[in-house]
């Protein structure tokens, strides 16, 4: 399936789930896609990614493999 992206500006505009436990990192991430103008959500446990994924459709995820408690090839395999 193909994702249909949205345009701001004539700018494709992307929704992106991140999956990352480091709060310096996974803010960074956010922050720079923000930047960009991507509608972004963060969250630091894989139980949070998976409920938003059930709610959301999402364009990217950027995950963390080493989450805590959790696998991140584990939980890209589900």
């Amino acid at each position: 399936m193909v994702p249909k992206f949205r345009e701001k500006n004539g700018f494709s505009v992307m929704r992106v789930l991140i999956v990352e436990d480091d709060p310096l990192l996974g803010d960074a991430l956010a922050v720079g896609l923000r930047q960009r103008g991507q509608v972004v959500d963060w969250f630091t446990k894989g139980a949070d990614a998976d409920a938003a994924l059930r709610a959301t459709a999402y364009d990217a995820v950027v995950l963390d493999l080493g989450l805590p408690g959790g696998d991140g090839m584990e939980w890209l395999a589900r």
